[in-house]
């Protein structure tokens, strides 16, 4: 069965169907819940809620464009809805951080699993917006919008989270540097 006929299936609630579908995207859905995640457990519970309201809404996806595209954007908005309403999320701004501040560090002895940890370790204002601008590409208006932010707050959240990464990694490389200098 091909995904176009598949998606049908799932329309018209077919529960076999329902978990084929799981099955084909819940690895790549479920990399999205983490980006956008506390930590492993969370992740499975955004994805888990995701796919609910993803069955819930698959009516609504007309076949244009990619069916993985409209998933992810269906988990994202998920999360973010999740966040907005559960009071979990401060507004965080500091008028002294500069918009955009470009973080260069050496790439030497930093593992995409010591990134994702720390990345997930960000206050959840900062970790949402830091990849919906960094990894997914959105604009800051967009990010304002789906946040319910300004503008401001959301380039300010992505410059503090921006230098929040940068200590952390540079203290990373301080920890490498000393322990194999000696």
């Amino acid at each position: 069965m091909g995904l176009d006929q598949l998606i049908k299936e799932c329309q018209r609630d077919n529960i076999k169907a329902q978990e084929q579908l799981y099955r084909l995207f819940a690895q790549k859905l479920f990399a999205v819940c983490l980006k956008y995640s506390r930590d492993y457990a969370d992740a499975e519970d955004n994805l888990q809620d995701g796919f609910i309201l993803l069955f819930r809404k698959i009516g609504q996806f007309k076949f244009k464009g990619s069916f993985e595209g409209w998933a992810k954007r269906v988990m994202v908005n998920n999360i973010l809805q999740k966040y907005r309403t559960s009071g979990r999320v401060v507004e965080l701004v500091n008028e002294n951080i500069p918009d955009e501040e470009e973080v260069e560090v050496e790439s030497d002895a930093i593992s995409m699993d010591f990134l994702l940890t720390i990345i997930q370790e960000l206050p959840d204002r900062y970790r949402m917006v830091f990849n919906l601008y960094v990894t997914d590409g959105f604009s800051h208006k967009e990010i304002a919008e789906m946040m319910d932010i300004s503008v401001g707050t959301s380039k300010s959240n992505l410059a503090r989270a921006r230098m929040i990464l940068k200590e952390k990694i540079e203290a990373q490389q301080g920890n490498f540097k000393n322990t194999y200098s000696k």
